[in-house]
């Protein structure tokens, strides 16, 4: 069996997400390539989709939210991704249990004893007059029936996991600073939700198996289950197994992929590529080494923004104060540098944030 080292992973990687060469593909194309875009912090899809595409323009994406081909919500780990319409249709129903059970294991003390079907309808009620309403509106509205949990934490039962919702705009369209409505999926997308069907190979997971390998593999069920936080998945990877390609890394891991996927060589040259917060290139995995050094995997749950040198998380960037800071995680070579202000530069004038200067630090 073939064993596929860090740096060849790292290249299906870069391939994978569009990170090896930006792409020419619409900014729809991209958000359905990559099954969605984290974007808890409503500005960052933004800044993943430039470094992956030709000549993106920020209006691509908000012309996506707005016509309702594209929509946040919460989906994959419970967090809020961007997604397309068709996916997050097709997909909620599967995630439904997982979106129950963490907020249950976040919040299990303070929802002790609720019926939480009961809960579920009752919002679903308050929601049926298609009205947008934040989540302190829709809590407003039922706290009286359940005055025992705290209002963040009926909120975010409601809103994360017993109503498929979406954030409308303009929440996470440019430069904008919208606080969080929301509206049944249902209703905004104006199509119901794909029932689950009754099947043993559970066509949905086989579905998010091959979605995900075409955008993250090679890899392993573990990385899969990391990506998407279900846990129920082996019946997918039984079913769809025989039409796929097996290799190993270098620990031995059995890694999944599609037979026709790029796999590039490993000595592959990879451009310098500025990261958002959160980015699916780094979070994408439970083994994270194919991108991230051990020492720095706190940088990829904590927020940072980052910078690939070589393929792999160099250093981390900032913007404040009208000037744009890169703080190495060690040295750079005189050519590395070259290429690292380079693409700061090109990426100051996309934020069009009235960036002033670009400061490169010195690695400790």
């Amino acid at each position: 069996m073939t064993v596929l080292d860090t740096r060849a992973l790292n290249r299906a990687t870069l391939a994978r997400q569009h990170l090896l060469t930006r792409s020419a593909v619409s900014a729809f194309e991209a958000v359905d390539h990559l099954c969605g875009l984290q974007a808890q912090e409503p500005q960052e899809p933004f800044t993943g989709l430039w470094s992956r595409l030709a000549d993106f323009k920020p209006t691509q994406l908000d012309d996506a939210l707005t016509g309702r081909t594209v929509v946040r919500t919460h989906l994959m780990r419970r967090t809020v991704h961007l997604v397309t319409a068709d996916d997050a249709l097709a997909w909620r129903a599967r995630h439904d249990t997982m979106l129950r059970q963490r907020v249950l294991g976040t919040y299990r003390r303070e929802l002790a004893g609720l019926d939480l079907d009961e809960v579920a309808a009752a919002g679903r009620a308050i929601m049926a007059d298609r009205r947008p309403r934040t989540m302190s509106e829709l809590v407003q509205a039922l706290e009286d029936r359940w005055p025992g949990p705290p209002r963040r934490v009926l909120g975010e039962l409601l809103v994360a996991a017993l109503i498929p919702m979406a954030q409308l705009p303009p929440r996470g369209l440019w430069h904008h600073k919208a606080g969080v409505r929301n509206l049944p999926l249902a209703t905004w997308l104006e199509r119901e939700i794909a029932p689950l069907p009754a099947d043993d190979g559970d066509p949905v997971g086989q579905q998010l198996l091959r979605r995900y390998l075409a955008a993250y593999g090679p890899a392993a069920g573990a990385d899969l289950r990391a990506w998407c936080g279900l846990a129920g998945l082996p019946a997918a990877i039984k079913a769809a197994r025989e039409e796929l390609v097996v290799f190993r890394d270098e620990r031995g891991r059995e890694l999944l992929d599609l037979p026709d996927a790029p796999r590039p060589h490993p000595d592959t040259p990879a451009p310098v590529r500025f990261l958002p917060a959160f980015d699916n290139a780094i979070l994408g995995y439970h083994d994270r080494s194919r991108i991230i050094d051990a020492p720095h995997l706190g940088l990829s749950v904590a927020g940072h923004r980052t910078v690939l040198v070589d393929g792999r998380v160099t250093a981390t960037w900032t913007v404040r104060d009208h000037r744009l800071r890169i703080s190495p995680l060690r040295p750079l070579t005189a050519p590395e540098q070259e290429a690292v202000r380079a693409e700061a530069q090109d990426l100051s004038t996309f934020l069009d944030e009235d960036i002033e200067h670009v400061r490169l630090d010195t690695a400790d």
